[in-house]
């Protein structure tokens, strides 16, 4: 069976990983909260838009959604799964006892401390 992830981590591997991926997950997390703030502006802008007008909230808008779609694929090439925007959770294949699993990680905790299995989700997490 081929292996659906492009590369396994190992527990020091992923932790290793979190110097370069902090700052990408909190640029994910600042352009996220930012696009939500912005949601109850943009209805009025994006009808402008299409009129062929602009401003200064779609330029933001833009580059916001540039940011977000440049750090999470970036995150994506290291092999990482990005798996909640807002709170920064982000997934590492990994194998535990023969089986594919995934250590989980999340922007506020200081190291890679958790797994669980493929399909158990975050509330399947347990400590390692």
């Amino acid at each position: 069976m081929a292996q659906p992830f492009p590369r396994l981590y190992t527990l020091d591997e992923a932790n290793r990983t979190l110097e370069n991926l902090r700052p990408l997950v909190a640029v994910v997390m600042t352009a996220r909260a930012r696009l939500v703030e912005m949601q109850p502006s943009l209805a009025p802008v994006l009808e402008k838009l299409l009129g062929n007008g602009g401003s200064k909230l779609t330029a933001e808008m833009l580059d916001m959604f540039e940011r977000l779609r440049s750090a999470v694929g970036a995150i994506e090439a290291m092999g990482v799964l990005v798996k909640d925007l807002e709170t920064g959770l982000v997934d590492f294949p990994s194998e535990r006892a023969g089986e594919v699993v995934f250590l989980c990680w999340r922007y506020d905790e200081p190291d890679v401390a958790h797994w669980h299995a493929i399909d158990a989700g975050f509330s399947g997490r347990q400590p390692l």
